[in-house]
């Protein structure tokens, strides 16, 4: 079936409606919104919902992340447009390794002979992150994992396309035994907000999105601890761990990567207000840290 276009006078009563319930956005989404829709009930109910509160990728059904159109159902955490730099990051790690010593031709081109790169994607949500760098990649194997019950049906439906699989448990509980020192990137955007200021977020995040995928602790860090404290047991022996966290918390998440055997590197990318924690079992190429600390980078403007 497809989708009954909406008349000036529709679109003009849906941006006024959506406008009126604070959507600074309100003309991009309510042609999101009528060109998704099937019909003009659908129409009706899906900026009912939107102007209720719920997350317009809720209500939509999808979302847009990396160039890639997401599923996302009710009750998933919402990839955020800060989460393209932790995916730039992890492409790069993966070509960097998959480039032979002597290589030949474009660098950082995976050769016809290289290996699949092995990507496991912990608390993966929806599955976005996973997915948008493995389908930068030339040959991948992915593997994701969430503990929520939503979070993987959803998952599954992202990753399935591609030949991943996606496994339900505890962070590395329900990972196949067979990835143990297999795992060339290990990318993670496990929650980092502080318990204290989950009541500060949007509405819109803590009222329709799973706590579980917001909240790290008292110190935001908890989940990133426990990521780090196993990873070497399933990294390869080049692999690499990326997790995603905050400006004001990069140098404790890079401390629980010390602690556990690694070299941390933070960067940071003012474009997207976003920090990734790159952790090695050696330095990350170009970039050796300082001692004492972790090696810090920062891109964008």
């Amino acid at each position: 079936m497809t989708a009954t276009p909406a008349t000036p006078g529709d679109l003009a009563a849906i941006v006024s409606r959506l406008r009126a319930a604070g959507c600074v956005f309100a003309e991009d989404e309510a042609r999101l919104l009528t060109d998704t829709a099937r019909s003009a009930a659908d129409v009706a109910a899906m900026v009912d919902r939107r102007v209720s509160g719920h997350p317009l990728e809720h209500v939509l059904g999808w979302a847009e992340f990396c160039g890639l159109r997401i599923a996302i159902t009710d009750g998933v955490f919402v990839p955020r447009r800060r989460s393209a730099f932790l995916v730039r990051q992890a492409v790069a790690v993966a070509l960097t390794a998959a480039a032979p010593p002597a290589a030949t031709g474009t660098p950082g081109q995976q050769g016809p002979h290289h290996r699949r790169t092995v990507i496991v994607d912990l608390c993966c949500g929806s599955g976005a992150i996973g997915v948008a760098v493995a389908s930068a990649l030339d040959s991948a194997e992915l593997h994701a994992a969430d503990i929520d019950d939503a979070a993987v049906a959803c998952a599954r439906q992202n990753v399935a396309p591609i030949g991943g699989q996606v496994y339900q448990g505890d962070l590395y509980d329900p990972l196949p035994a067979r990835l143990r020192g297999r795992v060339d990137v290990l990318v993670v955007n496990a929650p980092y907000v502080p318990t204290s200021e989950i009541a500060l977020m949007p509405p819109e995040a803590r009222l329709h999105e799973p706590s579980i995928a917001l909240d790290g602790g008292s110190d935001g860090v908890d989940v990133h601890r426990r990521v780090a404290g196993a990873a070497s047991g399933w990294l390869a022996h080049d692999g690499t761990l990326l997790i995603e966290t905050s400006d004001r918390q990069a140098a404790t998440t890079a401390a629980a990567m010390t602690e556990s055997g690694l070299v941390p590197v933070i960067t940071s990318d003012d474009d997207f207000d976003a920090t990734v924690v790159i952790g090695s079992r050696g330095a990350v190429p170009g970039t050796p840290p300082r001692a004492g600390a972790a090696a810090r980078t920062r891109s964008g403007r």
